[in-house]
């Protein structure tokens, strides 16, 4: 059983900054990679940033390189996604998923923060 809540998301204006957090619950956290999805209105779902169970390797999307920072605390069961330089293309609904490493498909999923930027 893992469960996964999101929070942190809000409103921010153009090139400011919010930190996404997602809590999870269950067992053995390590052994979990995790990701970051996001979802607007009539847009495809994108895989924003991935990290493994070690917190040592990590792969973003074109879309957020360099911008966004996939990190995670074991000893908090805790994933952060810091997010800098937001722009309009950033809007939506965010949502952490956790899978175990050797299972390609994500399988568990967060409910979603939204985040919103103001131009």
């Amino acid at each position: 059983q893992v469960q996964l809540i999101e929070s942190g998301g809000g409103l921010v204006q153009a090139g400011g900054s919010l930190r996404l957090s997602c809590a999870f619950s269950g067992p053995t956290f390590s052994a979990y990679r995790m990701g970051w999805f996001r979802q607007a209105p009539g847009k495809e779902g994108e895989c924003v940033a991935q990290i493994n169970g070690g917190g040592d390797r990590t792969v973003y999307a074109d879309s957020v390189k360099g911008r966004f920072t996939i990190s995670r605390d074991n000893a908090k069961n805790t994933l952060y996604l810091q997010m800098n330089s937001l722009n309009l293309e950033d809007p939506a609904v965010y949502r952490c998923a956790a899978t175990p490493g050797f299972i390609a498909r994500y399988e568990y999923w967060g409910q979603g923060t939204q985040v919103i930027v103001s131009s």
